[in-house]
């Protein structure tokens, strides 16, 4: 039945979330904002992932590589996660599809796998200007296979991702259920990124005021990733995708993002197509403010949400198996 999504507005700013938004906002986003989008450049932006060895792993957490997919991946297990726990989290990171990696998304994972209780597959997909998104797509949908493949029940897996992890959060879904797979038990996505519409980002009331990103460099993004498609398909917007049919979504943004209107703009279409849909806004925060959680101290509280969230949806399945 369409409804309109829960949406829950969660107060409170803290003096660090405030400052580190002012840093950015004079720091990163000029940056952002005059980096060329060259191959050259993009290639190095491959390569951020490796500064990523400087973020250590929360104590007590712990990592084992995966070898058995197309791309890079591995187990994430945070503090007192068992790696018996036969319920999981399938992440997809983000970094505008160009950027970032296991690395760099480690620390943030290891805590949502904690919080949650049960471990993470961090899934490095590859990336363009190597390969296309449909390649991005194969090895997202390729990983949930693989897991489904190890006995993982698909009520059992919970899909998450930030920013262009975010998309891919839904995409894939989409994209396995029309290969004929079942549907996951959840989807938790951080400020994701779901309108190939660049023109409505440029005009949303956040544009001047977002931290870090620079509206129209989403623009560059676009082009080189979803080169002549158009901005409608229905099979790489996923707010323009029949989405009858996904599973409970945990939807997070940060009141002050760019990205805030893609947030909005999936719940509504979730709600629309009878799909439960929760959209959690909370103040002051900027894009994927989770991964900052040293200090954006709401980012905790944001985790522990999710946490909650992929708890709650995999302990439906079992009601179900018991019933």
């Amino acid at each position: 039945m369409p409804a309109a999504p829960m949406i829950e507005e969660r107060p409170g700013c803290g003096l660090g979330a405030k400052l580190f938004a002012r840093l950015m906002r004079r720091t990163l986003r000029p940056i952002i904002a005059r980096l060329p989008w060259t191959p050259l450049a993009l290639r190095m932006a491959g390569l951020l992932d490796y500064a990523g060895v400087l973020i250590v792993r929360p104590r007590g957490a712990r990592t084992v590589k995966v070898t058995a997919l197309d791309c890079a991946a591995e187990w994430v297990y945070g503090a007192g996660v068992s790696p018996t726990t036969r319920k999981v989290i399938l992440y997809f990171h983000g970094g505008g599809f160009v950027a970032c990696g296991l690395r760099t998304h480690r620390r943030m994972i290891a805590r949502i796998s904690r919080a949650a209780g049960m471990p993470a597959l961090s899934v490095a997909y590859r990336m363009p200007p190597n390969v296309t998104i449909a390649t991005v797509l194969e090895d997202c949908v390729n990983a949930y296979r693989w897991l489904l493949e190890q006995g993982y029940e698909p009520e059992d897996i919970v899909v998450a991702g930030d920013s262009a992890g975010g998309y891919l959060s839904f995409a894939m879904p989409l994209h396995a259920m029309r290969a004929g797979l079942p549907r996951p038990a959840g989807i938790a996505a951080l400020s994701p990124f779901t309108d190939l519409d660049v023109d409505r980002k440029i005009a949303h009331p956040n544009a001047p005021i977002d931290p870090y990103i620079p509206a129209p460099r989403i623009r560059d993004m676009v082009r080189l990733v979803f080169p002549g498609v158009e901005l409608t398909d229905p099979w790489l917007s996923p707010v323009h995708a029949d989405v009858r049919g996904l599973p409970p979504t945990l939807i997070q943004a940060g009141s002050i993002e760019v990205l805030l209107g893609d947030a909005e703009t999936m719940a509504r279409h979730l709600a629309a197509a009878g799909v439960p849909c929760t959209l959690q806004i909370w103040e002051g925060q900027g894009h994927v403010f989770q991964v900052f959680a040293d200090i954006c101290r709401e980012g905790l509280a944001a985790i522990a949400e999710i946490g909650a969230f992929a708890r709650q949806v995999t302990a439906a399945g079992d009601r179900q198996r018991a019933a």
